[in-house]
Formats: structure tokens, C-alpha cells, sequence
């Protein structure tokens, strides 16, 4: 395509208008549906460590309140249904970017 483009007399601005970017839009909304379900999922190693009952109220994440409800509070039953939740969302969240990805522009997951 590159070579039939040069051989047409398109720019670079043109090639990469009409050939790079349509080629990698599809894996780019891939990789952006995939993210946007994860976008609850905090790293929360850092969070826990840095942690100290002075900062506890501000630095507090969903991550972090699961583990100390269930296990330092030893409430499993509260933690299982904070961490469904967080499921539930980020799984609804990934859904309803797959779909207004698949009517934009016709590339979805599924």
C-alpha cells in the first residue's frame, strides 16, 4: 500500500492519514476497551504500604478497604460483596465501551 501510495504521489501526511492510522485503529480500541475494564483495579501494593493511621481516611482505596474488612476484620462475607461489586462494575463498564466502540466504528471484543 506504501508503494502504490508513493507511486500515486502521496505525502507522507497523506500516508499516514490513509494507511497508518485506519490500520492501527483496530488494535488501538481494542487495547482501550481492554483498559477501560480495568480501570477500577488499582495497583494496591503501594497504596498499602504507604498507608499509616494518619493518611488512612484519604489514601484508602476499594483495593485496600477489602483487605482490611475481610481480613483484618475477618468480615468475608462484607469483602466478598465489595469485591463482586467492583466486579460487576468494571464488568458493565467494559460492555458499554464495547458497544459504543462496535457502533462507532464496527471493531468490538465480541
Amino acid at each position: 500500500m506504501y508503494e502504490a501510495a508513493i507511486i500515486d504521489g502521496a505525502s507522507i501526511w497523506k500516508r499516514i492519514y490513509y494507511i497508518d492510522i485506519p490500520s492501527i485503529l483496530p488494535t488501538a480500541v481494542i487495547l482501550l476497551i481492554l483498559a477501560c475494564g480495568r480501570v477500577l483495579s488499582i495497583g494496591y501494593e503501594k497504596v498499602l504500604l504507604m498507608q499509616n493511621n494518619m493518611n488512612m481516611q484519604t489514601s484508602d482505596i476499594i483495593s485496600t478497604y477489602v483487605y482490611r474488612v475481610g481480613l483484618v476484620s475477618m468480615q468475608y462475607s462484607y469483602s466478598t460483596a465489595i469485591g463482586l461489586f467492583q466486579s460487576v462494575v468494571s464488568f458493565i463498564l467494559l460492555v458499554l465501551v464495547n458497544r459504543v466502540s462496535r457502533k462507532i466504528n464496527e471493531t468490538s471484543l465480541w
